[in-house]
């Protein structure tokens, strides 16, 4: 049976036959269905539009079985002749098709139904005939694309026009070979696919387009210039037809030939105009207009690929772009602008910036080391400068606080930058020694004190929060702890201190920051203060069970010498019931801590006396000084300079203040003659009975409590005899430990455990020091070496 048609179905009942033609309108309703879910091998030929008098199927009519009726059997039988072509059957099919083809490319009406000729390519194909006519129908398509060539070659033909014309042939050529596959269609599901070495029939048309048009060298010539023109034009600004470029592009991309033929020489005009353009907008243009402009060309060429470039161009497109505007001119950008940038700072072009540079090689470090340079330059200004001492703590926390928010807002606080800005912060705020610990410590101090009401607690806790932050910097942090403690000391002994609460939470953040050693004295500080309070009410119990110390009060800090700073221990001549009630203090405060030695400081009293003027009584708030001068007068009226210091004692110099408070200040209890800011010699003073003052306790600023250069002198010079002291420990300990060392490994080893800055030819003083006292020795043989000596 192979190679025969499928016999028709025979039916059988009683001996007699009988056939019945099936309808043909029937057949051809299934023939599409049945065409796709038979297998190619077993596709049957249908003569029946050709041969009227062919074999049909017989149509078998529904009948019931009926209960005791006996089953009829089907028997199937080969037909008794094999069915035969008609005569010239492949010529006068190919005619017909060729025909239709031909109607096709010179959009004419088509003589036959799309059914008949889908029908007659089936039956070719069904014959073994699907060779010759794949290759008739190639040999007609490629003399279509032949003639089409000739509408190209004219030399004066616009660019405009061919593009257009070009535009035209390629939409024809699609159309027609949509239609000529769908007639085509089972030539194309059968011979093709069992043949892989030869083309489909869109892809045979594509390639037909693209050997005799598309690969003509003055045809793509032309049409790649016209294409590059166009967009050159529209890169001015120029308004240009998106969907011709669109068209042709992606006609070069389905012909395969988009890369060789078009992208090279894309990116070749690209990068000449954008250098071009890049190096002229250096020069005119700010770097703020710049960076908009690089960001704008970066989004336009981004629309260019959504709307007509090819997605595989976008790479190589978008990097070229930002290697001619941004990756030549890096140095240019950031030498140009990135200061008036900071300065601002203007934080929308910053991010710009930083974006735009985030998308090119090493554009991330050029701008992290030029943000590095702009730091250590403007902060270097702002401590350096003797003349902005007052304000530099101030500028400081505004500067990082500024640098912060650029890098947050406009860095996405990278972690480059973030490190950048600290090292900075630390190279700067250390140029200056000693001096920017200094006065942050007494930043603090004036914010801690009370009378600061600039502040909520809230503010106040965020504030030292960032002072902490710039005390991480600073090296010397042995020097922010002398002038902090001795301020410390002076808002607590004079009450001071704003908030108890504020003092133990920075006192907590200085002991996480350095560690207990760097705060116990501070600690004990705190814990003298509250013993103090519990040992005055347990003296005025006993005083109130023993019935003295009556009309006057007395309240006494005894003070840890090694916790406080060291005062000068000025003698005083007090008077007598002052005497009496101090040493009666005394006295109750030895019998209940035997072994211990009191020593009395009277720079640092302060007392409240009732004073009595001509319009009134008031209480005065003055120190001890000032309280002994004032005392002298309830016994004269009329006192010289010379009298009062011989009576009270009191350093020469701090007198002199003293008097200046009482006698030039805004509260003149006393009168001086002659008048004058200065206090001299021969000056006398008088008790001003006049004195007025609308408030009813005046307090009479303390001029001891004020810092002189003398006191800022004698603390710095503390903080370098204790760094003297420290760095002959650390070569005592690392020498008893290593026995034998040579110079520059002691001198390495010190750097590791020394804390705060300092340079080798202190610690060559110091190893002499050392030597001298014979705590270690030079090696015999090796001056070079040192070794301990036990």
């Amino acid at each position: 049976m192979s190679g025969l048609p499928k016999t028709p179905v025979l039916v059988e009942e009683g001996g007699n036959q009988c056939r019945k033609r099936s309808q043909v309108n029937n057949e051809q309703s299934s023939k599409r269905a049945k065409l796709d879910e038979m297998n190619v091998n077993e596709k049957k030929s249908n003569f029946s539009l050709l041969t009227p008098n062919s074999n049909g199927a017989i149509k078998m009519s529904a009948t019931t079985i009926k209960p005791g009726v006996a089953t009829k059997k089907l028997v199937i039988k080969n037909f008794k002749s094999k069915p035969n072509l008609p005569e010239n059957y492949q010529e006068t099919t190919w005619r017909k098709l060729r025909e239709a083809v031909i109607a096709i490319q010179t959009s004419t009406a088509i003589a036959y139904s799309l059914e008949e000729l889908y029908q007659a390519v089936e039956n070719m194909c069904s014959h073994k005939m699907a060779s010759q006519l794949y290759v008739s129908l190639t040999n007609l398509v490629e003399s279509h694309v032949k003639a089409n060539i000739e509408q190209f070659l004219s030399e004066s033909m616009d660019r405009q026009v061919f593009l257009k014309r070009m535009d035209d042939c390629w939409r024809a050529h699609c159309r027609q070979m949509i239609m000529i596959r769908s007639i085509f269609l089972y030539l194309d599901r059968t011979y093709v696919l069992q043949n892989p070495s030869i083309h489909s029939i869109w892809d045979m048309g594509l390639d037909l387009f693209r050997h005799h048009i598309a690969m003509n060298t003055l045809v793509q010539t032309r049409t790649v210039d016209g294409l590059l023109l166009l967009i050159e034009r529209e890169r001015g600004g120029d308004s240009v037809d998106i969907s011709l470029l669109k068209s042709l592009l992606r006609m070069l991309s389905d012909l395969q030939i988009y890369q060789d033929a078009f992208e090279h020489k894309f990116l070749q005009a690209t990068e000449r105009l954008y250098a071009a353009e890049g190096q002229r907008l250096m020069r005119e243009l700010s770097v703020a207009q710049y960076l908009a402009h690089v960001e704008k060309r970066l989004k336009e060429e981004n629309e260019r690929l959504l709307h007509y470039l090819d997605p595989s161009t976008k790479w190589q497109l978008i990097h070229t772009i930002e290697r001619q505007l941004l990756s030549e001119h890096l140095t240019g950008i950031l030498t140009k602008g990135l200061e008036a940038l900071m300065d601002g700072p203007r934080l929308s072009d910053l991010t710009i910036l930083y974006n735009l540079f985030s998308k090119v090689k090493d554009g991330l470090n050029e701008l992290c080391n030029h943000f590095n340079a702009y730091i250590k330059k403007k902060g270097r200004t702002i401590v350096i400068e003797p003349e902005r001492d007052k304000t530099m703590v101030s500028e400081l926390l505004e500067f990082k606080e500024r640098l912060d928010h650029v890098v947050g807002a406009c860095f996405q606080r990278n972690s480059k930058f973030v490190y950048s800005m600290r090292e900075a912060f630390e190279y700067f705020i250390n140029q200056r020694q000693n001096k920017p610990a200094e006065l942050i410590a007494k930043f603090v101090d004036l914010k801690l004190r009370a009378g600061n009401k600039e502040a909520t607690e809230e503010e106040l806790e965020r504030l030292l929060d960032k002072i902490m932050v710039l005390f991480r910097f600073i090296h010397g942090k042995d020097v922010f702890e002398a002038f902090y403690k001795k301020d410390l000391a002076k808002r607590l002994l004079v009450g001071k201190s704003a908030s108890v609460d504020a003092e133990k939470s920075m006192l907590s953040k200085l002991k996480q920051e350095c560690g207990g050693g760097f705060t116990c004295k501070l600690e004990g500080m705190f814990k003298d203060m509250e013993l103090s309070k519990d040992i005055n009410i347990t003296y005025k119990q006993h005083l109130a069970a023993s019935q003295e110390g009556a009309g006057l009060e007395l309240s006494v800090y005894i003070l840890t010498m090694g916790f406080w700073p060291t005062y000068p221990a000025g003698e005083v001549r007090l008077p007598g019931e002052l005497t009496r009630h101090q040493d009666h203090f005394a006295k109750f405060y030895l019998a209940k801590h035997s072994g211990r030695k009191l020593q009395w400081q009277a720079t640092l009293g302060h007392c409240v006396l009732r004073a009595h003027f001509a319009q009134g009584n008031k209480e005065l708030q003055v120190s001890l000084f000032q309280a002994l001068v004032l005392l002298l007068f309830n016994d004269g009226d009329n006192l010289s300079f010379e009298d009062i210091k011989t009576t009270t004692n009191i350093e020469e110099g701090e007198l002199r203040r003293t008097l200046q408070s009482l006698a030039c200040g805004k509260a003149r209890v006393l009168s001086k003659a002659p008048r004058g800011r200065d206090v001299r010699d021969k000056d006398h003073f008088a008790f001003n009975n006049d004195f007025t003052n609308k408030l009813f306790r005046i307090k009479i600023n303390q001029i001891q409590m004020k810092e002189t250069s003398e006191e800022q002198k004698a603390t710095e010079e503390r903080v370098f005899q204790d760094r003297q002291y420290q760095i002959d420990a650390a070569i005592v300990r690392v020498m008893k430990m290593r026995k034998a060392l040579s110079h520059n490994l002691l001198i390495s080893e010190l750097y590791n455990q020394l804390k705060f800055p300092v340079k080798p030819a202190d610690l060559k003083k110091r190893i002499e020091s050392l030597i001298d006292r014979d705590y270690m020795e030079r090696d015999k043989d090796n001056p070079n070496q040192y070794n301990y000596v036990a």
